[in-house]
């Protein structure tokens, strides 16, 4: 039979590691490359209708594009709270 009075206490330790961040600064291999391929100038923000039609585009550019529609969602929810 288990103790669960150990067990409770093994989950609610208080050197408990925190859970590790994503470090997406590793994931963007190369910066720029989305708006150089949609033709967008630098400085510029992409619209999101080039956004979503780039999206459902194969390759390359498609990969980029809906990588950058999941980063604008991490960004949203930081911007949040």
């Amino acid at each position: 039979m288990v103790n669960r009075a150990s067990t409770r206490q093994q989950i609610m330790k208080p050197g408990r590691k925190k859970k590790k961040k994503l470090n997406i600064k590793k994931a963007i291999k190369k910066p720029g490359a989305l708006r150089t391929s949609l033709g967008i100038k630098k400085g510029k923000t992409i619209p999101a209708s080039v956004l979503n039609r780039a999206a459902k585009a194969p390759g390359k550019l498609g990969q980029r594009a809906r990588f950058a529609k999941t980063l604008k969602k991490l960004r949203k929810k930081k911007r949040r709270s």
